[in-house]
């Protein structure tokens, strides 16, 4: 069966295509812009065996016509299903833009497939802003023009587009109606700041300068319709290719879509943030009144609206969606996918993966503190452990501030993606996979780093491992101290030994050693963690004084607790106060520019003098806090309690970033 797409490269695209090229002797048409060749080439890679079957067809829905008459003309009586994705999804975007692609793009389109001949179908992906921005009540699939006010350009062009289609297609059609299109429900993957995106660096913000036992107070809002893209792109599929289904119109959303309020607590869930105590309605707007600030709106420049929706980060449009009074309708769907195995998962149960992806891919906001790129620009640096937490955001923020970066960890998938979004964003990321358990593995590693780069200027030792135990209940679990000590120890010394002629030899270098809080404050139930981390401090402590003549500095930066993968199994820690990742690469950049000893938070040089001064209060203090914080469930064989008791929040901000 053959097909024809538009919008191939677009997000719902890619997805769509994978969809179909599953089906047997599939041959998929793709318009492809001349000037997207490469676009068209790594869809092809991106599916492997199958992109074989995916083949380009250059032309531009803007174009009447759309391709050459030659190419037509291969084509002509011999395509089954159109699907037409092409389109401006921004919600900044102008009236002539879409007027140009979404309107005359799908009115050149149609023409086309009505000129194909043959049995062919034409799908339309439209939008549920056919509904405008201040609907009220529900809004159904089988509603189109019903008197609703369109006065955003992206409301009034999709719902324009979609009546080209019912009023000019001479072929049979079908029209999709998804709703606010976010990443893949398995993966995470989005490819742009869209939606419920919008909001997402805000929450993130909130969420590292606030701890998750604090109460929120937020709105209720009207309800967000939205769908995950594996969702959209599966379901779109498999109606297109059933019976009797000509001329409906199919709604791509979560059926129960959730409220603005349990939107942001769902999110802030996944970001591990604090939840709402109570959530207000917003307030109810006459209908007339609404009518006049829509007719105020309308009058407001473009150009205005711009600069405000880049002052607050977020389209002046999107902010409507706060008080959206339209519910929609996805029973003809769900009706079409009966059977199929096709439904809409609910949002709470893939946010996390949303999250992650954001944080990892779509967040290239990078700060640098006063001198980075100055010191730092076209060093050579080395980062362990570079794939996730600490060490991802400090190649982030070396990259940005023009280094070298060399990326060491155990896993390749990992470190090449950290290595694309480097390069996304800019920046030079180098891949250089090692175990680095494996002390034989270390040193080819480290020569074959010399070879390529001749030098290393920094070594930054952030892999580590950490294990919460109590010493009684590692009676029958010595390895975990062999292990922490092989890793956060010996595989640390390897390196910078491996590392360190070559310094010595140009006389300048540095090593950062990443240590924790613990190692000052001797953190009950981390006796493995803090025993290695201590061996590498004393390491570096005696190294320090040996080089000093030759300009290497040692530095170890005694980080308190930090939001990492390395801290989630304990879920305790989702209520305590700790720094964020980006707090500790600031705090890792800083000590590259400035180079000092040693960095440690106040609460952690109080613990140094304390326990030096007055070590049984210290041991007092440490006690109360052993008892006070259960064991991790994987220690005792149990489920540990959700949320702290007051006792315990008391406790632990009192100690902020301390291990407990």
């Amino acid at each position: 069966m053959n097909y024809f797409v538009t919008g191939a490269t677009g997000f719902i695209g890619k997805f769509l295509l994978e969809q179909l090229l599953q089906r047997d002797g599939a041959k998929v048409y793709v318009l492809v812009r001349e000037s997207s060749k490469d676009k068209f080439k790594a869809l092809q890679a991106r599916y492997g065996a199958a992109g074989k079957n995916l083949l380009p067809v250059y032309g531009d829905v803007t174009t009447p016509g759309l391709i050459s008459a030659a190419d037509f003309k291969k084509l002509a009586g011999k395509v089954s299903h159109v699907f037409h994705l092409a389109a401006v999804y921004d919600m900044n975007m102008d009236d002539a833009t879409g007027d140009r692609i979404n309107n005359e793009g799908t009115r050149n389109l149609v023409a086309f497939a009505n000129d194909l001949g043959g049995d062919v179908r034409l799908h339309h992906v439209s939008s549920v802003a056919v509904a405008g921005g201040d609907w009220v009540g529900r809004f159904t699939e089988d509603m189109f023009d019903e008197g609703q006010r369109l006065g955003h350009p992206y409301f009034r062009t999709k719902f324009q587009s979609e009546q080209i289609v019912r009023e000019e297609s001479k072929v049979p059609f079908r029209i999709y109606r998804p709703g606010a299109v976010v990443g893949h429900s398995e993966t995470g993957e989005m490819d742009k700041i869209d939606g419920p995106y919008y909001f997402f660096k805000t929450i993130q913000k909130i969420s590292h300068s606030m701890p998750k036992w604090l109460p929120l107070l937020g709105i209720e809002g009207g309800r967000v319709p939205l769908a995950p893209v594996d969702y959209v792109t599966k379901a779109l599929d498999y109606i297109a290719h059933q019976d009797g289904l000509d001329g409906k119109c199919f709604c791509l959303i979560q059926t129960q879509s959730p409220t603005v309020g349990e939107l942001l607590q769902t999110i802030f869930e996944a970001a591990h943030g604090p939840n709402f105590a109570k959530k207000f309605e917003v307030p109810s707007v006459p209908a007339q009144v609404k009518q006049l600030s829509g007719r105020v709106a309308d009058a407001i420049p473009y150009a205005l609206k711009r600069r405000v929706s880049n002052a607050i980060g977020v389209p002046v449009s999107v902010l409507g969606y706060v008080s959206n009074l339209a519910v929609f309708d996805d029973k003809h769907t769900r009706r079409a996918l009966k059977g199929s195995g096709i439904q809409c998962p609910n949002i709470a149960d893939y946010a996390e993966k949303l999250w992650q992806y954001w944080e990892l891919h779509l967040d290239l906001e990078v700060t640098l503190p006063a001198g980075a790129v100055q010191k730092l620009s076209g060093k050579v640096a080395v980062v362990t452990g570079a794939s996730s937490g600490i060490g991802f955001t400090v190649s982030k923020k070396l990259a940005a501030a023009g280094a070298k970066v060399i990326l060491v960890a155990r896993t390749r998938e990992k470190l090449e993606e950290t290595q694309h979004i480097i390069e996304k964003a800019g920046g030079e990321a180098h891949v250089y996979p090692c175990d680095l358990n494996d002390l034989a593995a270390i040193d080819a590693c480290s020569q074959q780093i010399l070879a390529d780069f001749g030098h290393v200027d920094i070594l930054v030792n952030n892999a580590g491992r950490s294990i919460r135990r109590a010493v009684f209940e590692s009676m029958d679990r010595f390895h975990d101290f062999e292990r922490t000590m092989q890793l956060n120890y010996f595989g640390a010394v390897r390196m910078i030994m491996n590392f360190l002629p070559s310094m010595a030899k140009r006389r300048r270098g540095q090593i950062v050693n990443i240590s924790s809080i613990g190692v000052l404050a001797n953190a009950a139930r981390f006796s493995a963690y803090v025993a290695s981390k201590a061996a590498l401090d004393a390491f570096s402590r005696c190294l320090s004084a040996e080089v000093k003549h030759l300009n290497i500095d040692v530095t170890a930066i005694y980080m308190p607790l930090v939001r990492t993968p390395m801290i989630a199994p304990t879920k305790l820690y989702d209520y305590v106060p700790t720094w964020s990742p980006n707090k500790a690469a600031d705090t890792v950049i800083r000590a590259l520019i400035d180079k000092p000893k040693s960095i440690a938070t106040p609460l952690g040089t109080a613990a140094a003098v304390s326990y030096a001064l007055w070590p049984k209060l210290n041991d007092y203090i440490l006690n109360k806090g052993f008892n006070l914080f259960p064991s991790s469930s994987a220690a005792k064989g149990r489920r540990e309690g959700a949320k702290p008791s007051l006792e315990q929040v008391v406790f632990a901000n009192l100690f902020k970033g301390e291990y407990f």
